[in-house]
């Protein structure tokens, strides 16, 4: 989340790094409790296996690089990680899956590079793109959105995490993925074949991205962060898919809505774009970055290979921010536009 920086002088606050990551994860229940209605336990079940590897993971490596556990273990950081693998991850995951992704976020993406604060890139993001390439069949098992009473029991999703378990049953290709497939229906003729397809983008996916939507409004009221970043990613991403809008051919990209109300696109404009380490830091600069990542769910979700690309554009995008930090840095507080007093 991109905390709130400001140029001199500075006002200072009691707020510590463990509440503003504790709002974030207050943030993300509204999502959650939405995702596991439409989805099953099967949510619930990948955030709480992911919880208990990011503190073991976490532990290991404060341990293994000196670092007194409780200090650092206090901070949330590694819960808010595991938090948001969990979510963005496919119900019904087995166990090894979310634990290489928890091992490739936390000591790879965090600790590798000096641990919270140092890193370059999202960890969570990072985490998800190696399962994403190395994975793909597993990490394209969504279930299908049947509500939590259709859907495998509490016990039978268990039995899904630690021992090998199919639910080909209960899957089905997400709304994006049914489009980017799509080469011959009218959007139509697609939106009435598929069961997956809701009032404006995907069935259930509408609702747990207005729940989002609002758990990402209610961080801005709590000033965890500036509005910059998320709005912008999705006015851009708004503009580009009204822009391309051929009326619902067969070789349409979607409409605004449909890019607005499916896949991650709240959960990634509030919860991942905003993170504070790997974004830009000024606010000019956060609309660039924000904005850059809107076009870029855009092309790729359009045009490139993979339906969902927030993950994608967020890590494309973390390279940048440095290079935008550079030309976007507001003048230091007594000083001209030029420098000079």
């Amino acid at each position: 989340m991109a905390l709130m920086r400001i140029t001199s002088p500075h006002a200072h606050t009691a707020r510590s790094t463990s509440d503003l990551m504790q709002n974030v994860l207050l943030a993300t229940v509204p999502g959650v409790l939405v995702l596991t209605y439409f989805f099953g336990f099967g949510i619930l079940l990948n955030i709480a296996w992911a919880c208990v590897l990011a503190i073991a993971f976490e532990s290991l490596a404060l341990k293994l690089r000196g670092r007194p556990l409780a200090f650092y273990l206090k901070d949330c950081s590694a819960l808010v990680t595991a938090v948001l693998l969990g979510i963005a991850l496919p119900p019904y995951s087995p166990w090894w899956l979310i634990a290489v992704g928890m091992g490739s976020a936390i000591l790879l993406a965090k600790h590798l590079y000096g641990g919270m604060g140092y890193n370059p890139f999202n960890p969570a993001m990072v985490g998800y793109v190696v399962l994403l390439i190395s994975f793909p069949v597993q990490m394209t098992s969504w279930a299908a959105p049947r509500g939590a009473g259709e859907l495998p029991d509490l016990m039978a999703s268990i039995q899904a995490l630690f021992t090998p378990a199919a639910f080909d049953a209960v899957t089905m290709a997400t709304p994006l993925d049914v489009l980017k497939q799509n080469n011959s229906l009218l959007m139509e003729d697609l939106w009435r074949a598929n069961p997956q397809f809701g009032r404006w983008g995907g069935l259930g996916w509408e609702w747990v991205n207005i729940a989002f939507l609002a758990g990402g409004l209610w961080l801005i009221y709590q000033r965890v962060f500036t509005w910059h970043a998320p709005v912008a990613m999705l006015v851009v991403l708004a503009l580009m898919s009204a822009l391309f809008y051929d009326g619902g051919s067969s070789a349409s990209g979607g409409s605004p809505l449909f890019h607005l109300l499916s896949g991650a696109t709240m959960f990634g404009a509030f919860f991942i774009v905003t993170d504070p380490v790997s974004s830009a830091v000024s606010n000019r600069g956060r609309l660039i970055y924000g904005g850059m990542i809107g076009l870029l769910v855009y092309l790729i979700r359009v045009w490139g290979n993979y339906p969902d690309a927030v993950a994608f554009a967020v890590l494309i995008m973390n390279l940048a921010a440095p290079f935008i930090d550079q030309y976007t840095q507001p003048r230091t507080y007594g000083h001209n536009a030029r420098g000079t007093k």
